[in-house]
Order: structure tokens, then sequence, then C-alpha cells
């Protein structure tokens, strides 16, 4: 399985859409194998998804997301997860896999 968490300062950042970079994290079983930080492409509309489904995404962790953006990741087959804190990426991966992470609002305001 691989992770995406957008990064600002390397902790979860809210605005997917606008962050610097992503952190990309393989994980087998319950461990993390391998982490890769990126930078994406410019914003624009339904670039994100596709450009994670390219790096071999099958989850993004994010704060918030517009519907439309998370619509655009399913179509991506990339399962979304919003209303994260902003913690270490490792720190959420290993929350989800032990299903203790607290996610829930979506922190987008739009």
């Amino acid at each position: 399985m691989k992770f995406a968490i957008p990064l600002a300062e390397g902790k979860l950042t809210a605005h997917f859409g606008h962050c610097q970079e992503f952190a990309l994290i393989d994980v087998e079983g319950d461990e993390i194998k391998s982490k890769e930080i990126l930078i994406p492409p410019p914003h624009e509309p339904g670039v994100l998804p596709k450009w994670l489904h390219d790096q071999g995404a099958n989850v993004i962790i994010a704060g918030g997301m517009g519907q439309r953006a998370q619509a655009l990741f399913t179509e991506q087959d990339i399962t979304v997860v919003v209303g994260a804190p902003a913690e270490d990426p490792e720190i959420l991966i290993k929350n989800y896999l032990q299903n203790t992470l607290v996610s829930g609002d979506n922190l987008c305001d739009h």
C-alpha cells in the first residue's frame, strides 16, 4: 500500500491543493518500508489525483478536501481520508494502520 500525505514544514497540511510537497510512503503489512518526498505539479483541478495515481498512491490522508477533489481521487482508485490532524506522516500512517487515526470533519471550507 502507498500513502500520499500533503506536507507543509514536514507535517500534514490542511489544504492539499496548495501544498509544496507530498510524502509518498510505502507500507507492507503494518511496516513502513520507504518514504520519498516529491514536489507536485502546479495545482489545477484534476491534476493531483492523476499524478498521485501515477506515483502508485492507494490512500491520501488530508486535513481537508473539496467534494469534487474527493470524487476525482475515487475515480483514480485512491481512498480519501479527511479531517486528519497536522502530524508527522509516519504517525498518521501508524495510526491509520492501527485504526486509531483521528479523522472526521473535512477541514476544507470549499
